[in-house]
């Protein structure tokens, strides 16, 4: 499946499927996402916010008939292989990243705090940080 940096005119999709997942998504136009295509059709998203002080990936969502078919992974590689930088990420799904290449990290850029809203409905005790050391 095609993965490839998102367009302007990409961004009204890639916003419909990350609210529709429930990803994060304040202020997401002013961020550089990859896409992942099933026949012209956007059916996954990765995020990179150029915060102050890191890169963060965020949003990373694959439509629920899609997955399984190792979109997601993909995605990540993708955006690891284009950013320029030691990329962080906040999850509850820690062994996924470890998988791609991402190690838990005690370091928390204070640019990455989050709170009201972001983590409303999460148990913030599975939150783990993790980073990934540019290559």
């Amino acid at each position: 499946m095609p993965i490839r940096k998102a367009r302007r005119e990409d961004l009204s999709r890639v916003r419909e499927l990350a609210e529709g997942l429930g990803l994060d998504s304040p202020g997401m136009e002013d961020d550089t996402f990859w896409v992942a295509e099933d026949n012209g059709r956007i059916v996954g998203v990765c995020g990179l916010k150029r915060h102050s002080d890191c890169l963060e990936l965020y949003a990373l969502g694959v439509e629920e008939s899609e997955r399984g078919q190792g979109i997601g992974g993909d995605l990540v590689r993708t955006l690891v292989r284009d950013a320029k930088g030691d990329i962080y990420l906040a999850t509850v799904t820690p062994g996924f990243f470890e998988r791609v290449g991402f190690s838990r990290t005690s370091e928390f850029p204070r640019s990455m705090v989050k709170g009201g809203e972001w983590c409303e409905g999460c148990d913030r005790a599975l939150c783990t940080v993790m980073m990934r050391k540019a290559e």
